[in-house]
């Protein structure tokens, strides 16, 4: 009788856990992963069929682009009917922008995607990255017992929460907790076991297959307000020659000034092609444009409600949807629907 192992595809793009202290000089450097089972020997534990692919020369998470995620999605598409899921080792400082672009990149996902990483290199005595690794590589080959995946969607899994990724924000620099999803309940949560909220996870459409996209466009910017920004400010951002997009942080739910300069500068901007999307500086809650009269003002001039989306996704979302030549009524309409669980409307 054939054993079926599950089998688990590991991509290391870079970063932290990555890394091994050289003993003469104290500096970090990466590691080949083929060391990595000398490194983390528990993974021998595992019935599992663990294959690696490691990016040459490894990318500082600080260097990430939209070149490098269609490369991630290109190793997933290439391998997807090999593997029961893949794992994405990754930078921390822009995981959440990768998780999220990833998750609009592979529409219609069956299999598990896990973005993991840590805050300490995986060759330290105190290593977050073993736990984050180890836990990370079960979860993608968990399964029903009718043999689909628990969670067939993007996630970042850090300090023992599963968190959808396109919901998901880096909050800390020093501590292990270093990620938050703010806006929407975790997945799961790893203790002694485990544990699943089943409701909250996204299921594919089956008579569907995984449809992998490659296309970005980069001329977005994101505009923060603050009290006293000035006009030269704001029109130079928004004459920026090729600028197609701009998310703009409001303050709260969606507010910002009412001066008439203000909101002549963005109806102009949008009038002239320039899709922009309200978001708030908040980190918890969501943009309700009509709730205050500050906010309406923002809908009169053509701004679209990005709802609760965060910052990293309501970037990467724009990318993509600028990277697939839609015109501007199809780009607000889609911005304003939830393509991959990425907002709550209410």
């Amino acid at each position: 009788m054939k054993v079926d192992y599950p089998s688990v595809l590991l991509i290391y793009t870079g970063g932290t856990i990555g890394m091994i202290e050289n003993p003469e000089t104290g500096a970090l450097e990466n590691f080949n992963f083929d060391q990595l089972l000398q490194h983390v020997p528990e993974l021998k534990r595992f019935n599992y069929r663990i294959s690696s692919y490691q990016f040459d020369p490894p990318i500082d998470s600080s260097d990430m682009e939209p070149s490098f995620w269609a490369k991630i999605v290109k190793i997933i598409n290439y391998n997807y009917d090999n593997f029961d899921g893949f794992v994405i080792l990754h930078g921390t400082d822009t995981m959440a922008y990768t998780a999220s672009a990833l998750s609009f990149m592979l529409e219609n996902l069956s299999k598990p995607v896990i973005l993991t990483g840590s805050q300490l290199p995986i060759g330290t005595l105190r290593t977050d990255g073993k736990e984050n690794l180890i836990t990370a590589i079960e979860i993608a080959a968990a399964k029903h017992p009718d043999g689909t995946p628990i969670v067939p969607e993007v996630c970042i899994f850090f300090e023992n929460e599963l968190m959808r990724g396109n919901r998901t924000t880096k909050i800390n620099a020093e501590n292990f907790n270093a990620f938050r999803s703010f806006n929407y309940p975790a997945l799961a949560k790893a203790g002694i076991h485990i544990r699943y909220n089943e409701h909250l996870i996204r299921r594919p459409d089956p008579s569907r297959p995984m449809k992998p996209h490659y296309l970005f466009d980069t001329n977005v910017v994101v505009l923060t307000l603050f009290p006293g920004i000035q006009e030269s400010i704001i029109n130079s951002v928004l004459h920026v020659p090729g600028l197609k997009a701009v998310v703009l942080k409001t303050f709260g739910s969606g507010n910002a000034p009412q001066k008439e300069w203000f909101i002549r500068q963005l109806k102009e901007a949008s009038e002239r092609g320039i899709v922009i999307v309200n978001i708030t500086q908040c980190q918890s809650g969501a943009v309700e444009m009509g709730r205050y009269e500050t906010g309406l003002h923002l809908l009169q001039a053509g701004i679209i409600s990005g709802y609760d989306s965060t910052p990293e996704c309501a970037v990467t979302k724009l990318m993509f949807l600028l990277g697939h030549g839609l015109n501007q009524a199809e780009i607000c309409h889609r911005m304003n629907s939830d393509l991959a669980g990425e907002i709550t409307k209410q």
